[in-house]
């Protein structure tokens, strides 16, 4: 019996999509590490930790497919340009300053350089109604937002944000978005997101692109003689689907009362206990905890503590429980949903914290602009 051929998805091209107006020299937003022994605990996984969303759209009949995603390439990559003007903070880069003593590293930061958002132009060899009735969906669309490791010892040349423009056989596609958590939390990249949308309707309102991209330009003079309607095309790899790995962790949101007097720590401690007993034998308490929030002068605060299991660490276990009321929240409420492409909603959204500390929990803890209630996503190994 012959082998099934393994389902590819193949990545077209990738781009940089730099912001249309340049950002202040000099500007950065501090990243305040703390609750371990120095040099401050940002490790090589903790690096790779992020939000992944991808959102599913219809499309067109195959026969205008190509010249139709030829256009919708250039106006994703004009768009995201044009939103990065007003979102500098999603080009920057990740750094660690050096002390003025000796070279010694010193914090940690984003810095506002305009190097850009990659963006990745992809496809995958099945129709996108296949796709997404595929009974492992979780763990193959992660190859819908496509990451690079940041590099712990020079993450300044690591993009810490993709976007994915991905199209299937049948003229569907999806776009998909990697950030690390460490550049923006999943409430300000879904904030980003839909102002994208905004800008992206604004501009196809306005006129058609200049040109389609290089990349694909340069494709269609390779195209081998009497080649059909399906050109081949340059490609810079090809991956199987079946090699993406199953997520490690779980997570769970929750959303509580806002207040200068909130002890995040405890808040936080208080929304791990909640997730490991709703997903009961499916997760695992971890030993450590590490929390993400957002400061009060705009800098991103994380800070590891353990979560009371004997082990020694720099910053006790916080109180558990307490008086938090806390309220189940999900993805769908943060209107991912809404976010229309080409005049149509998407017909699938998913969203996923990828945390590859698979022997820590993670809090993030966010805080809607001028909201009442927090929203704190709480990421827990699986069992």
């Amino acid at each position: 019996m012959a082998a099934m051929t393994a389902t590819m998805i193949h990545v077209e091209s990738m781009q940089t999509a730099v912001p249309t107006r340049i950002t202040g020299a000099g500007r950065t937003l501090p990243v305040a590490v703390s609750g371990g022994e120095a040099p401050p605990p940002l490790t090589a996984a903790s690096l790779q930790r992020r939000f992944r969303a991808v959102l599913y759209y219809r499309g067109i009949e195959q026969l205008q497919a190509e010249e139709e995603e030829e256009e919708r390439a250039v106006w994703v990559k004009e768009s995201l340009s044009a939103s990065l003007a007003d979102h500098p903070e999603m080009a920057g880069r990740l750094r660690r300053r050096d002390d003025d003593d000796g070279g010694v590293r010193g914090p940690w930061e984003v810095r506002l350089n305009d190097n850009g958002v990659r963006l990745v132009q992809a496809s995958v060899d099945m129709p996108m109604s296949a796709f997404l009735e595929a009974k492992d969906l979780a763990r193959r669309e992660a190859a819908l937002a496509l990451w690079t490791d940041v590099d712990v010892h020079e993450p300044e040349f690591c993009a810490p944000f993709f976007m994915q423009l991905t199209r299937f056989q049948d003229g569907g596609y999806a776009i998909g978005a990697s950030c690390s958590l460490l550049l923006a939390d999943p409430l300000s990249l879904v904030d980003f997101l839909k102002a994208w949308a905004r800008t992206h309707a604004e501009m196809r309102a306005r006129g058609k692109p200049v040109a389609p991209p290089a990349v694909i330009q340069y494709a269609r003079y390779l195209q081998s003689p009497g080649a059909a309607a399906a050109a081949v095309v340059r490609r810079l790899k090809s991956v199987p689907l079946d090699s993406c790995s199953a997520a490690a962790a779980t997570t769970v949101l929750f959303r509580a009362a806002a207040g200068a007097q909130v002890d995040r720590h405890a808040l936080a401690a208080a929304c791990v206990d909640q997730a490991v007993e709703t997903l009961g034998g499916n997760a695992r308490k971890p030993p450590r905890l590490t929390v993400l929030a957002a400061g009060g002068s705009g800098e991103l605060r994380v800070e590891a503590c353990g979560c009371g299991d004997g082990e020694e660490t720099t910053t006790p276990p916080p109180p558990s429980r307490g008086h938090h009321a806390l309220r189940a929240a999900y993805w769908g409420d943060l209107g991912l949903g809404e976010i229309a492409l080409d005049g149509g909603e998407p017909v699938h959204v998913s969203c996923t914290v990828v945390s590859p500390c698979t022997d820590e929990g993670l809090v993030v803890v966010m805080a809607p602009a001028g909201g009442a209630e927090l929203l704190i996503s709480v990421t827990v190994p699986n069992y």
